[in-house]
């Protein structure tokens, strides 16, 4: 099967259901399919766009996003999505890495692209959902390329295991790396997931985790749409907006990061909201406060399942099983998923007995198809057949996964991965900064905040107002430091390298 033909089977087998639900109006399964078919035939007759292309997706959840993702999978091309938060920049170097044909994104960030655009020499067409108004040239509107005239177009005649999709994760090198996932990647691991969770063709997904996360896309759009359930869709997440969504849907599935259910504890407790319809919420992406966990349970009455894995597992390997299905540990990611195998290897790739810590790796059909465009990123990840995964964790007697330390380095802010390398290389273009490292700093509501840690060039005094501002027009949001620290020196290994483990600890920043 192909990812595309989950929304084809909801339309034969129950057209009238509502797929998504979008500002409280429902999107059939029949009407889901009739969009993808008219906007894959408008991308075909009007952009030239057919297999093996790429497409540039740029959008909050909307189902315009959905209508894309599987229009560009019936064509056989590859769609490209990025988080709305990137600045020209970093749009520029995953799309042209990419080689995208055309992109898509919606008015607020049209004026970011069109920035990005004169260094991506791939790009031909901007689409823009909801335009308004004059268009500048090479600018079009969505709903343009809409062609619902005559009969569904046939499906390419690629293959399972072709890519439908790439993730740009951030990399350890500073620049994104652009993950390969095919149909078979992803429903292999909707299936898995299935197996342990035994959901309904009748549950409702509240979908707040944004659709150009692995997360996402795997659990919410595909997952839901794969069950013949309904994804209700919320454009940006605000945590009492989220509680009055489940409520007024009868959501039976909340997945989330833990920086929401954080969220969701300071919505007041001066009205209570039925959520007796809310059969499991899924948590992931970061690790879970364990008193987060028992403060939201206390409260609205559902059990947090826990679970983990990285973009490149497409993403889920492990999760805490439902009651019914066994034990659930708080503090563990769980059991790893039916067929897909979680081993623990030392650094000489040599598996560990149960307990020791040591990197976790995994096998399965979920694993990516490499990285795009880099080789050797792919060997290096892949070696001896294992996606290592950088984490390091163990097993207990019971066969249930912890994670005990994350990707060197890496700061997880609010669920989204930042990578320390990528914020350093930016601060290093400043003309007052000789030396930086960049580190995580714990935050109650987002997890980690990015704290950099400067050494000026002689004979200059930067103000950190001033490189925050710096990195604030090359960086996303999410990335920029919230703090700037200035020091004469930073504390180096015998090869040269900032040892951060040491520095947050002198700077009293562990958590």
């Amino acid at each position: 099967m192909l990812l595309h033909q989950i929304i084809e089977r909801g339309a034969a087998n129950h057209p009238d259901k509502p797929a998504l639900i979008f500002r409280d109006q429902p999107i059939s399964y029949a009407q889901l399919w009739g969009a993808v078919n008219a906007f894959a035939r408008g991308l075909r007759e009007e952009l030239g766009i057919q297999a093996g292309d790429r497409v540039g997706i740029m959008l909050p959840n909307l189902p315009q996003f959905v209508i894309a993702y599987h229009a560009l999978g019936r064509l056989g091309a590859i769609a490209v999505p990025v988080n709305p938060l990137l600045k020209a920049p970093e749009i520029a170097y995953i799309w042209r890495d990419a080689g995208v044909k055309a992109a898509i994104t919606f008015p607020m960030t049209l004026e970011t692209v069109l920035h990005a655009k004169p260094e991506i020499p791939s790009m031909q067409t901007v689409l823009v959902v909801g335009a308004e108004g004059d268009l500048p040239d090479g600018v079009r509107p969505f709903d343009s390329l809409m062609k619902p005239a005559g009969d569904p177009l046939p499906p390419a005649p690629v293959g399972v295991h072709e890519p439908v999709v790439f993730i740009y994760t951030s990399g350890t090198t500073g620049f994104p790396k652009g993950v390969m996932l095919s149909s078979d990647n992803i429903l292999f691991d909707i299936e898995a997931c299935q197996a342990l969770l035994e959901l309904d063709p009748d549950e409702r997904f509240l979908t707040v985790l944004p659709l150009f996360h692995s997360f996402g896309q795997t659990v919410c759009m595909n997952f839901c749409l794969w069950l013949g359930g309904t994804s209700v869709l919320m454009e940006r997440f605000m945590p009492q907006h989220a509680l009055e969504a489940m409520e007024r849907h009868r959501i039976t599935v909340f997945p989330g990061v833990p920086a929401m259910y954080a969220a969701i504890l300071q919505v007041p407790a001066d009205r209570e909201y039925d959520l007796s319809a809310l059969k499991y919420c899924v948590s992931g992406g970061a690790p879970m406060p364990e008193p987060v966990q028992r403060a939201f349970e206390a409260r609205f009455g559902c059990a947090i399942l826990e679970g983990d894995g990285p973009t490149e597992c497409a993403p889920v390997t492990s999760v805490n099983p439902p009651p019914h299905k066994g034990v659930r540990k708080i503090g563990s990611v769980g059991v790893p998923l039916p067929g897909v195998e979680i081993k623990i290897f030392d650094e000489n790739d040599n598996e560990v007995p149960t307990g020791e810590i040591g990197e976790i790796v995994v096998r399965g059909r979920n694993v990516m198809l490499g990285y795009y465009n880099n080789p050797e990123a792919t060997a290096e990840a892949m070696r001896n057949g294992w996606y290592h995964t950088g984490d390091m964790g163990k097993f207990d007697e019971d066969g249930y996964l912890y994670i005990v330390d994350r990707k060197k380095d890496m700061i997880i802010v609010g669920g989204i991965n930042v990578y320390p390398s990528e914020v350093e290389r930016v601060l290093l273009e400043h003309p007052a900064v000789a030396m930086c490292a960049v580190i995580g700093k714990p935050d109650p509501e987002r997890g980690e905040v990015p704290v950099a840690v400067i050494v000026p060039k002689p004979d200059t005094q930067p103000d950190p107002r001033e490189i925050i501002r710096f990195a604030r027009e090359r960086l996303a949001n999410f990335k920029v430091p919230r703090e700037v620290i200035f020091r004469s020196e930073l504390p180096l290994s015998n090869t040269g390298k900032v040892l951060k483990r040491l520095l947050k600890k002198e700077l009293e920043l562990e958590a």
